[in-house]
């Protein structure tokens, strides 16, 4: 049985597609490899995204499979993938490119003689103006044999493999349909009497056969060349990276490769420079633009103590950092890693496509097979019944419905990734324009989760009478208690209290037996005293009575402030009020969401009054509130249950089940590993804008894809009953099998070109 921790995840180049039905045959062939978990192939992107258990299986079983399949691969490394020295693949489009223009010139120039020698035929009319020799079928022949063998040499062996393995793809249809144009052209040409007999003329179509193979080759040229723009979004941020970074070592500057940089160097960076791995700032202070990161355009001020991302620019002052951070570990290589392995995913509405690609060859041939046989039948005329067989053959395209999905989303998550979105998958793509509630955490999410102590009132009790000497009051003493025991917690509020502590100038003394209890506060012991930090909710559980400070509770909650309980040996020695800040975006991303006619929800372990201050402030409606982290969950479920399409929004450890629970997880990235890994959306800047652009890039992906599947289906529904002859009864019009083949060759770059119309996306100006 697999297990989480035995699944791998490895990405394949893959080699010699042609279509939607070869990616289908790989995508089969390693399935069936025993260990394999989980395969998709991404035919825009020529990858296969695999996970599979290494006890099983391991990389070579798979490649083999694919071999075996009738293609090639080679294992994308890690450190390709990020730093985009993917030299093979380059390598591979520019020769694939230069071998497209070769066969293309000298399939044109033979194409436009061919076109030239056959306008007397095709027109019925005496033409002086062209050579009587260029009529000669010996020559025709000759001069289309190689167009023939050596421009369409790629289409006879993609249709062989594919024979080998007993399918069809689409250079089966194109060798079936140009050779049927060809070899019924030698036969006529070699035996002309034989049609005579028959009281046939002995035509030819060598022109067919050579123009078609042409804009075939075109078409495939434009397509390799608009493909390559789809992962534009990557290669930016790669081409983006810094090559070498000044490094401080035994007091001297020197100069070196990233790749040669370890985490703890010291680096100096300069204005104007970027910076080369992410890091702390140890001194010297800036300001930085992360918008390549971030999607964030105003430049963010740092100064010691701070992080640096890696590959983002430093503006105005000179700073060292040391490097926390390098190689396929930095944010940008994270980055780019999940934006590749969402373009390797699938989204569930290309399971239509998917489906008919599986029997698309197939059934065109069975059509053309009929299409011959009915007309050879009906009108005795074999001319006729090959031209429309041919064009059933050349006009058919699985390509388009291939290409329709994969590549709007490869350009939607490239396009993500440029505005700060990292969107880990398709399938999270295409349902976050179904969302109809948004529940968004309070700290850390609509607030800047830096809470800072405001107030603190200390009871006149037990303290008062064993304050130490070296205290001026118990207030103090009191505070010393707390903070020895809240400098063990991690959360904002226990970070809150040990910096006003310190800003008090009191020495915080180490704590015994400490305790976190979830969702209702902390306690542990000091010089043999029980110290409890917590809600009244806990502090009621306890039997801790807190009526007397019951009314200066209320007002500050009321100011929108949390307030927590002090109980020193199971009695209250005081409270203190905590308020964190809302981040700025939040009153205009919730009104954005509104207008959008998305319910907004606030979830929150706070006080139903505090709650309901900051719910008021930014224009929330419905609040959760002193709901504990293992309670979040069931709160996504209960919405879930009333039928709703529910995203969750947080950025803490207490978040990631609930993220998990909800259709749609989107993690603040500033927030916790956890948080992140939980999530299906993560907002690298931290700002809640990002929620807005989130849902309206899936909105545009979407329209986009099924723009695509709309052309790619309505091309093939109404191009091969026409290219069979369907109109002919009515009108007499029969579909030439020239320009059957150019509207095949054109079909499927019109649907990676409106697909690269995403690339102009630009996130709403009025949700700010």
């Amino acid at each position: 049985m697999n297990t989480a921790t035995n699944i791998k995840k490895i990405n394949l180049k893959l080699r010699g597609m042609s279509c939607a039905s070869c990616a289908s045959s790989i995508e089969s062939a390693i399935r069936k490899v025993p260990g394999v978990d989980e395969c998709n192939v991404n035919f825009g992107a020529q990858l296969a995204a695999i996970k599979y258990n290494p006890r099983r299986t391991n990389i070579k079983n798979i490649q083999d499979a694919v071999e075996e399949a009738g293609y090639s691969s080679y294992s994308l490394q890690k450190q390709e993938i990020v730093t985009g020295e993917d030299d093979r693949e380059k390598a591979a489009r520019k020769a694939e490119s230069k071998d497209l223009i070769r066969k293309m010139i000298v399939g044109g120039v033979i194409s436009v003689i061919l076109v030239i020698g056959s306008l007397p035929m095709m027109t019925g009319l005496n033409l002086p103006f062209i050579p009587v020799w260029l009529h000669n079928p010996w020559l025709q022949l000759i001069l289309t044999a190689p167009v023939q063998f050596w421009c369409g040499y790629r289409f006879y062996i993609g249709a062989w493999k594919a024979f080998k393995r007993h399918a069809a793809t689409m250079d089966t249809l194109i060798a079936l349909g140009t050779s049927a144009a060809y070899f019924y052209s030698v036969f006529a040409t070699v035996f002309p009497d034989f049609f005579l007999s028959q009281g046939l003329m002995p035509e030819v179509y060598y022109e067919t056969a050579a123009v078609v193979i042409t804009l075939i080759l075109l078409g495939q040229w434009f397509e390799n060349r608009a493909k390559g723009q789809t992962s534009d979004a990557i290669r930016k941020m790669m081409g983006l990276q810094a090559k070498d970074a000044r490094l401080i070592r035994n007091g001297q500057e020197i100069d070196l490769p990233i790749s040669e940089v370890q985490i703890d160097d010291v680096i100096l960076v300069r204005p104007g420079e970027k910076i080369p791995v992410d890091g702390e700032i140890i001194s010297g202070n800036s300001t930085i633009d992360e918008a390549m990161v971030t999607g964030e355009s105003i430049p963010v001020k740092k100064r010691a103590g701070d992080e640096v991302i890696g590959a983002t620019i430093n503006k105005t002052g000179s700073f060292k950092f040391r490097a926390t951070r390098v190689g396929t570990d930095t944010v940008l290589a994270q980055i780019v890693q999940l934006v590749q392995d969402a373009q390797g995913s699938k989204a569930p509405i290309q399971r239509l496509a998917d489906k008919v690609t599986g029997w698309f060859v197939p059934v065109v041939i069975a059509i053309a097979i009929a299409t011959f046989v009915l007309w050879f039948t009906v009108m005795g005329n074999v001319s006729l019944a090959l031209i429309t067989t041919v064009g059933v053959l050349i006009i058919a395209c699985p390509c388009a419905l291939g290409l329709a999905t994969p590549t709007s989303v490869m350009v939607g998550t490239g396009k993500g990734a440029e505005n700060g979105i990292l969107i880990k998958g398709a399938e999270s793509l295409e349902l976050a324009h179904k969302l109809q509630t948004i529940v968004l955490d309070k700290t850390g999410t609509i607030t800047q989760g830096k809470p800072t102590v405001t107030n603190y009132q200390a009871v006149r009790g037990i303290l008062k009478h064993t304050a130490s000497h070296t205290d001026n009051n118990a207030e103090l003493y009191l505070l010393r208690l707390v903070a020895a025991v809240e400098r063990n917690s991690e959360h904002p509020l226990a970070e809150a209290v040990v910096r006003y502590a310190q800003s008090n100038n009191i020495d915080i003394s180490e704590s015994d037996n400490f305790e976190a209890v979830a969702g209702s506060g902390v306690q542990g012991t000091i010089s043999n005293r029980l110290v409890q930090i917590g809600t009244q909710r806990w502090m009621s559980e306890l039997g801790i009575k807190t009526d007397t400070l019951q009314k200066q509770k209320d007002i500050w909650e009321a100011e929108a402030k949390t307030v927590v309980v002090i109980a020193v040996d199971g009695k209250l020695e005081g409270m203190m009020g905590i308020a964190d800040a809302v981040k700025p975006s939040s009153t205009a991303t919730v009104k954005a969401l509104r207008n959008l006619d998305l319910e907004v929800v606030m979830l929150t372990g706070d006080n139903q009054k505090t709650a309901e201050a900051i719910a008021r402030q930014v224009g929330i409606v419905r609040v959760e509130a002193e709901v504990r982290p293992d309670q979040k969950a069931a709160k996504i479920r209960e919405l879930q249950q009333e039928g709703k399409t529910v995203a969750m929004v947080g950025d803490g450890i207490n978040d990631a089940p609930a993220l998990a629970q909800a259709d749609v997880g989107i993690a603040i990235g500033t927030g916790t590993d956890v948080a992140i890994a939980a999530s299906d959306i993560t907002l690298i800047s931290g700002e809640l804008q990002g929620i807005v652009t989130a849902i309206e890039l899936s909105k545009a992906t979407i329209n986009n894809i099924r723009q695509n599947l709309f052309f790619a289906f309505v091309y093939n529904i109404l191009g091969i009953p026409i290219a069979a002859g369907i109109l002919f009864p009515f009108f007499g019009w029969l579909l030439n099998p020239i320009i059957a083949g150019g509207a095949m060759a054109f079909s499927s770059v019109s649907v990676v070109t409106n697909a690269l119309r995403l690339q102009n996306f630009s996130p709403s100006k009025s949700r700010t």
